[in-house]
């Protein structure tokens, strides 16, 4: 089997198992988006999976995705930010991306506003919500969320859709969804609040029927997708 094979097998059976796992959660498997994380893989296998399906796709360093866009430009794809926000890289984020996953401050929120450019539709974010101490990992505690979502609801360029999270590794099921649960219950909060908010972007290869159960409707899978990605990068 040609590698190209070799990979459009493995987002199938992704995709499969996806559907599988919400259809087990008594959800619609339309209910789940498939956002297959690209970081540190090549244009062209992007290329490939974006022929065979795949329309998102999640990078988290600014200038390698700005590299693939470029190449990839004549394709209509949906560009996820998922890694963590550099002021001096917002610019890059608000003008070549159509979602960002990782916003936990207020600055950050009005440097993607403000440099959204205006012939764009208004920037899709989640604030990144933080479930544990955990060093080098960005978020806010639930507490702290609900000041930062209504400080968003004020900013025209910005599109406030819902909550991510990267949880610590668990691995119990039951562990796994009472994590999952925490958010779920989170995002309901909020909408009591008057938000609107429709996205739970949770669960990765080793989490995500846990995550489908507590009502993820994102779904980040990287390496069975794609295999080993190459550890170095060049995004400075």
């Amino acid at each position: 089997m040609s590698e190209e094979n070799t990979l459009i097998s493995r987002w199938l059976q992704v995709y499969q198992q996806l559907a599988k796992a919400t259809t087990t959660a008594g959800r619609d498997p339309a209910s789940v988006k498939l956002l297959a994380v690209s970081k540190q893989h090549s244009a062209e296998t992007i290329r490939a999976l974006a022929l065979a399906g795949q329309r998102d796709f999640g990078e988290s360093y600014v200038q390698e995705a700005q590299r693939k866009q470029a190449l990839l430009s004549d394709l209509p794809l949906c560009w996820h930010f998922i890694g963590q926000i550099q002021s001096n890289k917002t610019r890059a984020i608000a003008e070549h991306f159509d979602w960002v996953h990782t916003l936990d401050r207020h600055k950050h929120a009005e440097r993607l506003n403000e440099q959204r450019p205006t012939h764009l539709p208004a920037l899709q974010v989640c604030i990144q919500v933080m479930l544990a101490e955990e060093s080098g990992k960005g978020g806010l505690w639930p507490e702290e969320v609900l000041a930062l979502a209504q400080q968003i609801q004020q900013l025209p360029r910005l599109k406030l859709r819902g909550l991510m999270c990267i949880p610590p590794p668990l691995t119990d099921p039951n562990a796994q969804l009472a994590q999952f649960q925490r958010m779920q219950a989170l995002l309901k909060q909020l909408n009591t609040h008057g938000l609107s908010l429709d996205t739970l972007s949770m669960g990765m290869s080793d989490d995500y029927v846990a995550a489908i159960a507590a009502g993820a409707t994102i779904i980040r899978i990287g390496t069975a997708i794609f295999g080993q990605r190459n550890s170095q990068h060049e995004d400075q």
